[in-house]
């Protein structure tokens, strides 16, 4: 068979599911189509039935309205009537029995006979309020009466009677210029000319436009009866007989005119006043389209119009005037068929469902047909998925299905073993364990009796051995005499040289007396002879870190170990790759982790260098942490029995005790070493001083002046010592306020404002000579002319500094930061800082101060840490906040934090209460620091579980021995701490 066909083969199964699959939708598709023709030529079929009914019942519906009537004209035309009558006899012997007939007869909007003399009487009956209102009839009105008489000489005489429901009188209006005769009218002329009951086409009412039309027949020999008919209920009914939602259905005169249609405000249109029955292609398109047609009798066919196709059915009717009515309905084909194609759709629906219902049948069958060779697929892709759980298929009497099966059987059972060794070394994290289990489980999958593990030092060019695994028992490398070796040495084994240098893997037999150095292992092995079989590490740039070498003790029972056959030295190259990646992945990782460490070093200590006043505090926090997580791991109290960390919590920890304070690196120096109130960059005393200089130069020429203008010399002496007095005494108080370092005291405050409110007077332009920054600043206020007279000591626009806009922490920042911020990023005001209560920092440098922390947390959250060390933020941005939830920068209460996070807490105030290399302050001694954290502790500023440890385990001193000079190292009385705190010697 060519090998271009292989591609288009199929299995069996698929060719017998497709073909069965195939009749059936066919099947599907035929009945479906069959059933839908036929549903629709049945449905078509009955609408034509359905529109012959609605004619004949149009038909019949015309038929009752106008027969009744006829019937009434000719009983009424026998009534005892004549032109010589008056209005009185007329309404004596006409008006009950037109009355009753109005009343049976609702339809009738009124009965009425004209003379031949010109006389007329009418009676209307007044069903609703807006005849009521079109003929002002009075209240309780219900019938009117029309009433005209004509005296020789032809003057008509009209009156309008109103009558109630009982046919007594109410009122009665005349008429002086009535215009109205009978005669002249086309019913009168039509009755007398045909003898018989004429019809009038169809119109409009003027009184009360209303669609109908009049009755008539001559009444004896001098009159004529007649009606007036309403066609309103035709509307009503052709709304009945509404096939579908747009089914469009109207009847209208040959004219085009309608006379009945559902939508009855369509039926009368005024022109210039005159009410007109409307025309019907004026209503929609598709009755346009109807009456576009020629009217040549009764017609059922199908137009399309606008893109959708009507069925159409006309009918003539022969009532309704003198022509007869048309009545035409038009349906759209789409809603007619509307259940066909609901029909067609539920047969498709059904085929599929019959065909996805056969499907898995087919399919069923078919793999009956070819199970065998179906088990061996499975297999196969059982294998692929890498699922080696699947029980192996049986023996098959066919000789190459049984082989397929052995064959496939094998495969799996290397693959598997592969797999396994490739994840179980995968899923080591500790060097040290990894070369051991490198070399466990090559031995073991290999079936070895041993194996030697060398790696290359790189720097050194030597190769060195790390592990020796001799009949499952890992083994000491010296007391088998195995020790490093030069790369280049002249000693090293050719079957290690080869691979050493990535060459090929080498196999070999040697016994005790060409065993040299490895004589040891032959004798722990208890053979006289061994196989090896050494295989080269490589890792992913191809450059070779070792070599493995496997062992087979030989005691003479096997012609040829399995060990050194090609196929199992190809297993073991592959299983020495997996092991050189591995072992390379751990180098790299432990040499990044090394990095990092030293990095994250490097920067702690370029922090402590940076200022004077932190000194080591980055590098002995981290070892006091640690101390007291080694303590809390280590006990058996129950706040800490579920404190378990692994290897990774307490890197996560270390790499958080070491980076606590990395926000340190943003706050500027002069501010965490501003020694005294006034001091930036440079202490403004000093500026301060020279306007005291100034002031007392002052006063010397001051002095001068008054004496060479003839003052007192004594009395102008006094005067300038007094003056030079006070100076010295107020620049020394502002000196000593500068140094901050006692409370001031009210009288201070006020003393100090007294001070201030001096002024002297400056010649020069203070905004020469300066930056563009501070020029801005200037610009506040605008310039004051030269000499100007200023307060000695001042708060000036100039002295605030906008805090940016990107440092603004808004309420609900996403970091849960709640920090007052000042409103100015520093206020330089001289009386300001001055006014400082306690210490040397205002509140905008003290929040500065603070700050760190927040630079800290943000710092670190933008460090793409594993997800390991994901809570290193939290545990190193935690050590100034309190259990009571005072704290900053999240006010977070003991509950929120971490116990790491704790630990720094307690950790950062205890090395910052000892510390002793910090210029600005003396270390405390431990009785004198814990007695200060025992303040803390009761007023729930840190943890007490873990202040109770670090008192009872002996943490604090350890940390003292170590950190501490011995002049701090003084007696503590731990019970004494420990009941200060708050808390008992046993708990």
């Amino acid at each position: 068979m060519p090998q271009s066909f292989a591609g288009r083969r199929f299995p069996l199964h698929v060719h017998i599911s497709f073909l069965f699959t195939l009749l059936l939708l066919i099947t599907g598709v035929v009945l479906g189509l069959f059933n839908y023709r036929q549903t629709s030529q049945i449905i078509l079929s009955s609408s034509d039935e359905l529109f012959g009914r609605i004619s004949e019942e149009m038909e019949t519906d015309l038929r009752h309205t106008y027969q009744p009537i006829h019937h009434l004209l000719n009983l009424l035309a026998l009534s005892d009537t004549d032109q010589n009558q008056d209005s009185a006899a007329r309404m004596e012997a006409l008006l009950r029995p037109m009355a009753q007939a109005l009343r049976d007869n609702p339809k009738l909007a009124s009965l009425y006979f004209g003379y031949d003399d010109g006389d007329f009487f009418m009676v209307r009956p007044l069903r609703t309020e807006a005849l009521k209102t079109l003929f002002d009839a009075p209240e309780g009105a219900a019938y009117q009466i029309w009433s005209i008489e004509r005296d020789n000489l032809a003057r008509a005489q009209s009156q309008s009677f109103y009558l109630d429901a009982d046919l007594n009188e109410i009122s009665r209006r005349q008429e002086l210029s009535e215009r109205y005769d009978p005669r002249g009218r086309p019913w009168y002329h039509g009755a007398l000319e045909d003898g018989g009951v004429i019809t009038t086409a169809p119109y409009v009412f003027f009184s009360s436009r209303a669609v109908g039309t009049t009755l008539a027949r001559s009444a004896g020999d001098d009159a004529v009866l007649g009606a007036d008919l309403t066609l309103d209920d035709l509307s009503s009914t052709l709304a009945k007989h509404r096939v579908t939602a747009s089914t469009e259905v109207v009847l209208y005169q040959p004219d085009g005119r309608a006379v009945a249609y559902p939508d009855a405000s369509k039926l009368v249109q005024g022109t210039n006043g005159t009410p007109k029955l409307g025309e019907v292609k004026t209503f929609n398109r598709p009755l346009e389209a109807l009456m576009a047609l020629p009217l040549d009798g009764d017609l059922r066919s199908s137009l399309e119009i606008d893109g959708r196709r009507w069925v159409l059915a006309r009918q003539h009717l022969r009532e309704g005037g003198p022509q007869g009515l048309q009545l035409s309905i038009l349906v759209p084909e789409d809603e007619l068929l509307e259940d066909a194609y609901r029909i067609r759709w539920q047969g498709g629906v059904l085929t599929l469902a019959i065909l996805l219902l056969c499907i898995p049948l087919g399919i069923l069958m078919s793999r009956i047909l070819v199970k065998p060779l179906r088990a061996l697929v499975t297999q196969a892709e059982a294998i692929r998925s890498f699922n080696f759980d699947l029980p192996a298929m049986g023996r098959s009497p066919v000789l190459e299905v049984d082989q397929l099966a052995v064959a496939m059987a094998r495969m799996k059972e290397t693959l598997s073993s592969f797999l396994d060794i490739a994840a179980s070394l995968s899923a080591e994290t500790r060097f040290d364990h990894l070369l051991h289990r490198v070399l466990a489980e090559t031995i073991d999958i290999s079936e070895a009796s041993g194996g030697l593990l060398y790696l290359i030092d790189s720097q050194k060019q030597r190769l060195e051995p790390q592990g020796l695994i001799l009949k499952g028992e890992g083994l000491d490398l010296a007391e088998h005499g195995l020790h490093g070796v030069g790369l280049d040495s002249t000693t090293l084994p050719h079957w290690l040289d080869l691979p050493a240098h990535g060459g090929p893997s080498q196999s070999h037999s040697f016994g005790f007396d060409q065993a040299g150095p490895y004589r040891d292992i032959l004798q722990s092995l208890e053979s006289p002879r061994a196989h090896l079989v050494s295989v080269g590490l490589h890792n992913r740039q191809g450059v070779t870190i070792g070599v493995l070498v496997l062992l087979h003790s030989d005691i003479g029972m096997e012609s040829r170990p399995a060990l050194l056959k090609p196929e199992r030295i190809a297993f073991v190259e592959a299983i020495s790759g997996v092991a050189a990646l591995c072992i390379e992945s751990q180098r790299l990782l432990e040499k990044q982790k090394h990095l990092l460490d030293a990095f994250i070093q490097l920067l702690a200590g370029a922090i402590d260098a940076k200022s004077p006043y932190t000194g080591g505090h980055c590098q002995r926090v981290p070892e006091l942490t640690l101390m007291l997580a080694q303590a809390a791991a280590g006990s058996e109290a129950p706040p800490f029995r579920s404190f378990n960390p692994s290897d990774e919590d307490w890197e996560a920890l270390h790499i958080a005790a070491w980076l606590h304070d990395c926000g340190k690196i943003t706050t500027p120096e002069y501010v965490v070493d501003k020694a005294t109130k006034l001091e930036t960059l440079n202490d403004r005393i000093h500026e301060i001083r020279t306007r005291f200089e100034v002031l007392k130069r002052d006063t010397w020429v001051e002095y001068w002046k008054a004496r060479a203008e003839g003052a007192d010399e004594a009395a102008q002496a006094q005067v300038r010592d007094e003056k030079l007095r006070a100076l010295d005494e107020e620049f020394a108080f502002i000196a000593r306020c500068n140094l901050g370092g006692e409370a001031m005291a009210e009288a201070d405050l006020e003393r100090l404002k007294s001070i201030a409110s001096r002024t002297w007077t400056r010649t020069l332009d203070n905004r020469l000579g300066i930056s563009w920054e501070e020029a801005q600043r200037f610009a506040r206020t605008p310039p004051q002319p030269l000499p100007v007279t200023e307060p000695l000591l001042a708060d000036r626009p100039d002295h605030l500094f906008e805090r940016a806009a990107s440092e603004v922490i808004a309420p609900d920042n996403p970091w849960g930061f709640r920090l007052q911020v000042p409103a100015y990023k520093f206020n330089r005001g001289e009386l300001y800082n001055l006014s400082i209560g306690r210490g040397t920092l205002t509140e905008e440098e003290r929040y500065i101060i603070n700050h760190h922390i927040v630079q800290t947390i943000l710092m670190l959250n933008h460090l793409p840490f594993p997800p390991h060390l994901a809570n290193v933020a939290e545990i190193a941005g935690g050590h100034h906040e309190k259990m009571d939830g005072t704290g900053y920068p999240k006010r977070l209460t003991r509950d929120e934090m971490s116990l790491p996070a704790r630990m720094m807490a307690i950790a950062d105030i205890f090395e910052a209460l000892t510390a002793v290399d910090r210029p600005y302050k003396k270390g405390k001694t431990l009785s004198e620091a814990l007695g200060i954290m025992c303040g803390m502790c009761r007023g729930a500023h840190v943890d007490p579980d873990l202040f109770g440890l670090f008192i009872r385990s002996g943490v604090y001193q350890e940390y003292a021995r170590r950190f501490l000079k011995p002049e701090q190292i003084d007696a503590v009385d731990e019970a004494a701490i420990l009941e200060k705190a708050g808390l008992t010697a046993e708990s």
